[in-house]
Order: C-alpha cells, then structure tokens, then sequence
C-alpha cells in the first residue's frame, strides 16, 4: 500500500512536471546573436545565400541567459559596449488550448527591448530589471497564413529582438552608477500559451499578529486585459509547509480584466516564516472557464514584522538582528547572465556565511533570487534602479515609478520581503545640469506614498540621501569607518550617534575592498595616517585612489589582512549594540564596474568576500565565525604562501571559528589551548605567537571543538627571512596542468634572486600559439592586467593540446616568456 501511494505521488509529480513542460517552455538554446545595429528587422528574416551581400553581419550561435557584456566589462583595454545588440530564432508554436494565447514571458532584458515576429513588432520595454510579457498569438496566427511560414521557414516562427543598453540620461539607473548597465537577455526568456481565461498574477496576503496566533490569508487574481466575458470557476487550495490541506474554497466569478477578491483563510497558530525555520505554505488557484482550466501556485509565509522606531528589528514578536549583506547579478566570464545553478550556489555560500538578510543592488532582481530567499530564510531589501545622478525629467520619473509598481507586484507574495527601496545614492550630482534637493524630495515623497499604497504591510527605506532621511520609513546613513572615512573603531560611536538622528535606523553599505591572495604583516599601518573624530560617511571623491585626505581606502595595502581585521572589529562591536536593527556587508561578491578602472583589477568593485568566480576570501570565514552554528575552524591564511620577517621572531597566527576552544600546533608543537571570546579582539582571542622554520615547509594546524564535536584546519607556510631591495627581474614558471589546464604563475624578484613580498607593481600576461588566456574574468588569477599579490601573480591557460608562448612584462622590468 506504502509503495502505491509513492507511485501515486511519482506519477502526479511526472505530470505536473510534464503540464509545466508543454504550457511554459525556457527558450535556452538554437538562438543567433550579433553585436551591433541593423539597418532593421528585415536583415535579421530576409533571405541569405551563402557568400552574397545578405550574409553579413556575422551572427554568432549563443544560448541564454546572455550578457553581450560577458567579458568586455573587465576588459582592461576598453570601455564596455553600450549599445544596440540582435538575437534571434525561430519557434515552433503549438499553443494545446483553443482560443489560448501564446506569450513570450521575459524575466529581465537590459535595457531598452524591442521584439517582432517576422517583420511584426509585437511588443517593447524599457527598463532592465522587472519581468514583462508580450501577447505574440495574433501575429503568430497572421505569419501562419504567410508564403515564408511555409517555404522559408518551414513552418515554425521567425522571433528577432533588439536590446540595447546604450547611453541615456532619461533612463535609471544612472550611468554614473557603481555598475555596468549591461545589455542582452541576460535572464530566462519563456514562451507560455495559457487558455482564454488565465491570470495575470496571484495576490496572496498572508498576515499574522504579534503573538503569531491568528493568521489570515487574503487571496486576489488579477485577469490580464482582453480577458473574454465570460463566467469562471476558481477553486483554491491551502497546504501547511508538509503539503497537507489547511482549507480550500471554490466560487463563480465574471472574469474580466483587473483585479478581484476571491477570498480570506483563518488559519489558527500558523506555522511562523523565519530565517531558523522558513516555513512555506503553498496557494493552488485553478481558474476553470468552458473546457479548459487555468493553474497557478504560489509559497507565501506567515510573519510579523516591526522596525521599533529608535530601536531594533522584530520578527515575529522577538529581536532578530539582521545579518546581512547585498547582492548584483554579476559573475565571472557571464556577467549577468547567470543560470539558476550559478544563483543557487550564490544563495546557498551566503545563507552558509550565516547571512539572514540581503539588500539587492540596486534594481530588482530574478525571481529565482527572492524564491531562494523564501526557501532559505534570508529576508530582503529590494530597491529600484533609482541609484545616483540626481532627478531627470517627465520619462525618468515615469519609469521610475512604473519599475517600483513591477516590483511591488511581482513580488509581493514572497514573506522574504521587508522593506521597499525607493533610491540610492539620490544626493549624487552630475547627469544633469540642474540638482535641486527640493524636488529630488517631492518626488521621494511621490515614491514613498505609491509604495505604501501598493503595499501597506511593508516598510520604505533608501540609503545616503540625508536630505530625504525624514521621508522614507526606514533610513540608512553612509559610514564606512575604516574605510572611505576613519578607523573601523571609531565604528560604534559614528553609529550611534546616525541611529539618534532618525526614526528608524538600518547600516547597510560597510567594509573594504582586498586583492584576493594579498596579504600584509603590518595591515593596520595605513590607520596611522588616517584623522580620527572626522566621522565615517563616505563624501564626493573618497572612492578615487588620487588626492584628497588620508583614507584607507587610497592609502591602505588592500590587503585580505586589513579586510578580515575591519571585518572582525564590526562583528564583535555589533553584538553590543541592542538597539542596532541590522546591517548589511557591501557586497558579498566581487562585481564589475566602470568607474574604477584603476583598481588592482581594473574596473573591478573588491570588496566582496568572495570573488567574481565564487573563490572564497578570508573574510568569509570571520562573517562564519560570528554568525554561523555548525561548527567551523579556519587558520587566517590559506592563500598566503610565504611569510616573512626576522628569524626567529615571534609571529601571530589568526583562527577564525565559532567554537568554544581550539588548539594550535605548529611544526607538531602545541601551543596551548584558547578559549573564544567575541570581544577579545583579533580573531576572538584565538591567536597565538608562535616562532617559525625558515627552511622548508611550517605545517600550521589547529583543532577546534565545540561540546563533543572536534573540528580542524591545516595550512603550509614557508617563512622568508631574506631581505629585498626593489623588484629588478621576472621569474615566470609553470606551476601544473590537469585536464588541459595549465596555471602559470610569475615572481617579482630583486637583483640578488629574493622574491619582494610587497611588491604590488602591474603585471601584464600575454599569449601566442594555440592556446587561450583565460583572461577577463575580473577576478585576481583570472586578469591579463593585474597587480601583484605578494610579489607575484598568476594566469591560467587553456592549452588546446598545442604550443604557446606566454609573456610577462611590468614596466621597468624585462619581459619574460614562457613556452608551453
């Protein structure tokens, strides 16, 4: 019987799977793609004999998501393309229900798109970032009748889209923006046929009060336009987080275009949505109208949240401390379009950094993002592109208001959502002549009120616009202590004295950029220049490495050593701030921006703690240590090689763990026991001074434990004594091959041989023969233009089981090969 029913649930889950396969279909592959303009539509349907005029431009075979940015934004050489780029296909369209209608459901497209079928234009966007649908049934239907349905394209569809990411003060987000507007269809495309009578979307409301005992869930659906008068069954479904039905409910309504109540559940002592336990319940909505039957499902959760004015965050009654960090779609050699593998392994490194909260920078991002945080329990800030460059005019306005009603709509149902961001950055000027703080607030207040009357249930927030600060619900200051402005202990008392000065306070945007594999002795020393008592807020021409006052940000190493160290001190300060709501890290990973392309890899933002390919830093494990449970260890230092100092010296070994004690060995000694303690900074008392060999390897080990669970880490260090004079000459060398993949690392040397260990010069990486650089990824292995780390560098290359050369040069110095 057990076995019955398991083939009963296999078989309902095969064709669900199945139904959702035929009605909505991801168009991923068989796509063609040219980076330019066309003269139009026509040159992408007409046509083409091989060789003749017709045959040009060249199209290139792609598959989405594509970023036609992929690479181009990292390019060392260039400016990123903005501009118009083509792609194209051909559907076979076999919508199953009569009188259905076939659509074209787009997840995100930056940043102007214009679509047709054939030589039809069937539908445009503005705006990178919200979802949108074209109705294409009836300019399939006229195409059908068509002589090149039948003879040129052999009876399936002609599909071409224009998208373009060019230039335009009246669009948002800016173009002085701390991102690349990049351009493509760089999110899922679907096709989706639906029968006459679908919905547009599903409205489920779910409230709980404070004490999380009555539960009410308010359902509504929203019937596109050209919905047939007709009348319609609609039958709903509740089920607990287990799949078991709570309640379900069935009426008659006249579908007709707009929004309808269809009805309210009770649900008494509701299992409760939280970071620890995200509890989903499930919504299925079955519209029936004559023979066919319309379905839709939706998780919701059940929560109470309040931001306690002058006070902390509460969820569901109790004080969560919001943990968190932000994120941009952007991800090495794909820029942003990443695939739901890639987004899942993203989510899945933050909610295992112990993240409970995330800020989505700064535009709305993929569903499969918030469905994640849903799933995860991570709960949300999301904000529309209005980031920088002051006010534009009528169509600016225009879109930003019709990005946050998208926004608002598409994703209300998910319990991750928090707060609606209205803008960042808004006290910016420079995109237009005129910067008028006035109507800058006019249209904030605007903003403000649309929001809450799209959504009431939820809070309003933006980040460093003082002059607006009194506007939204919910305000976030600028302070970078440590960082753009002061020293990171001045942290608490700056933000303390920004929570006085508003009704509600959240800190998102702190910490620091580090070269991944740099690493410093002594990364403290640039705090010696820095002017204490000036305040941590980031202020016009901080973030340029030129001129200015003294900051870390333009006179510190950029070291991993620094980063982990302001990191530790935040952590360690916030867990004594009670009446501190949360705050978010800036960002969680290496992302690409234009305006800095005089970073230690050009046009790179470095302040994630982890880099544009997912590689960890050091920094990920301290936000571990403070915020995680399961049990962890990690010695500070694993991509840290070689460290240096006199001999037999005395030097500290960091480990970063959330457990109660850990030992250190050394070289097979121990050295003692400690004990952890989150205020005992560094590293919460886990430090030890320990003299190293300087011949041969240092074996570091440490072994942590927590109750009856043991945990350990193990790093090798050589320790270098020599001293260096400047970098005279270049080593390069081959440090291995798997799988036709070599690694090639190259060494600033002094005249005497000694490798310089702060040597911090610009490496440039060449190739010729057969191979391929991989290069343009944005990331510190991964860059032909890169400063060093610790005196060397390093490259991979694709071999293609041939011959190459690889050059090395860094100015002043002889150019080194390397045969391959």
């Amino acid at each position: 019987m057990k076995n019955r029913k398991l083939l009963l649930v296999w078989l309902a889950l095969v064709l669900s799977v199945t139904a959702f396969g035929q009605n909505k279909i991801r168009l991923n592959d068989n796509w063609e793609f040219v980076r330019q303009d066309l003269g139009g539509v026509w040159e992408a349907v007409r046509p083409v004999v091989a060789g003749n005029p017709e045959s040009v431009p060249l199209w290139q075979k792609v598959t989405l998501p594509h970023c036609f940015n992929a690479l181009d934004a990292v390019d060392p050489d260039v400016n990123y393309y903005q501009g118009p780029g083509w792609y194209r296909t051909q559907l076979t369209v076999q919508n199953p229900y009569a009188g259905g209608r076939t659509l074209l459901h787009f997840e995100g497209a930056g940043q102007k798109t214009e679509v047709y079928l054939y030589t039809t234009k069937v539908g445009s966007h503005v705006g990178g970032y919200d979802e949108w649908t074209v109705d294409i049934t009836q300019a399939v239907a006229d195409f059908q009748k068509t002589d090149a349905f039948k003879t040129q394209f052999k009876g399936k569809i002609p599909l071409s889209i224009r998208s373009d990411n060019s230039r335009d003060l009246e669009m948002i987000p800016s173009d002085l923006s701390d991102f690349n507007l990049y351009g493509g269809i760089y999110r899922y495309l679907n096709l989706e046929y639906v029968p006459a009578v679908s919905l547009e979307r599903l409205v489920a409301k779910a409230e709980v009060d404070k004490a999380g005992k009555a539960g009410v869930l308010t359902v509504k659906a929203v019937f596109p336009e050209g919905t047939p008068a007709t009348n319609a069954q609609v039958s709903v479904r509740l089920l607990d987080p287990k799949g078991k039905q709570v309640d379900k409910y069935q009426t008659t309504v006249s579908a007709k275009a707009g929004e309808q109540d269809i009805h309210q559940f009770r649900v008494k002592s509701p299992q409760l949505w939280s970071p620890d336990a995200p509890q989903l319940y499930t919504v299925q909505v079955a519209v029936k109208a004559g023979a066919d039957t319309y379905e839709q499902t939706e998780k919701l959760g059940f929560r109470h949240i309040e931001f306690v004015e002058h006070g902390p965050f509460l969820l569901n009654g109790k004080r969560l401390l919001l943990r968190g960090t932000h994120r941009h779609e952007d991800h090495a050699g794909v820029a942003a379009a990443m695939t739901e593998p890639m987004i899942r392994q993203e989510m899945r490194m933050m909610k295992d950094m112990g993240v409970n909260f995330i800020r989505l920078g700064h535009y709305q991002q993929s569903r499969i993002v918030l469905n994640l945080c849903d799933s995860l329990g991570i709960t949300v800030w999301e904000e529309i592109p209005w980031c920088r460059g002051g006010l534009g005019g009528e169509v600016y306005q225009s879109q930003a208001k019709r990005m946050l009603t998208h926004m608002i709509q598409q994703h209300y149902n998910h319990p991750a959502v928090i707060i609606w961001g209205l803008g960042n950055e808004n006290d910016w000027p420079g995109d237009f002549p005129e910067f008028d703080k006035e109507k800058i607030r006019t249209f904030m207040k605007e903003l403000n009120a649309l929001s809450h009357q799209l959504d009431a249930s939820r809070y309003t927030a933006i980040r460093r616009c003082d002059f607006c600060k009194d506007i939204p619900d919910v305000y976030s200051p600028s302070i970078w202590a440590g960082w753009y402005r002061g020293i990171y202990t001045e942290y608490k008392e700056v933000t303390e004295k920004e929570f006085k000065d508003v009704k509600r306070f959240l800190h998102v945007e702190w910490g620091g950029d580090s070269h991944a594999g740099r690493h410093s002795e002594n990364p403290d020393n640039a705090l010696a220049k820095i002017s204490r008592g000036q305040g941590a807020d980031e202020r016009s021409g901080d973030a340029s490495l030129f001129g200015g006052s003294a900051r870390v940000s333009k006179d510190g190493d950029w070291s991993e050593s620094y980063l982990c160290n302001l990191v530790d001190w935040h952590l360690k300060e916030q867990e004594t701030m009670p009446w501190l709501s949360g705050t978010a890290y800036w960002p969680f990973k290496d992302f690409s921006t234009p305006v800095r392309p005089d970073n230690p890899i050009p046009y790179m933002n470095q302040k994630g703690v982890v880099e544009r390919d997912f590689t960890k830093k050091e920094a990920y494990y301290v936000f571990q240590s403070y915020w995680t449970t399961q049990p962890m260890v990690h010695i500070y230092g694993h991509s840290w090689p070689v460290r240096w100092g006199e001999a037999g010296e005395q030097k500290m070994v960091k480990v970063y763990s959330n457990c109660a004690e850990a030992e250190l060995f050394v070289n097979g000694k121990s050295y003692g026991v400690k004990k952890r303690n989150s205020q005992d900074f560094p590293a919460a008392g886990l430090r030890w001074l320990v003299p190293f060999n300087n011949t041969g390897d240092n074996v570091i080990k440490v072994v942590a434990r927590q109750g009856k669970t043991v945990v350990q880490d193990e790093i090798h260090q050589r320790y270098q004594t020599e001293k260096w004079a400047k970098p005279a000459k270049l080593m390069v060398e081959k440090l291995g091959e798997q799988n036709g993949l070599a690694t090639v690392q190259v060494k600033l040397l002094d005249a005497n041989g000694v490798q310089c260990l702060d040597a911090v010069s610009w490496i440039n990486f060449s190739l010729s023969g057969d191979g391929h650089l991989l290069d343009d990824l944005g990331t510190s292995s991964g860059s032909r233009k890169v400063q060093a780390y610790n005196g060397r560098a390093i490259i991979r290359v694709k071999t293609n089981g041939g011959k190459s050369v690889v050059g090395v040069q860094s100015e002043g110095l002889a150019t080194a090969l390397l045969p391959l």
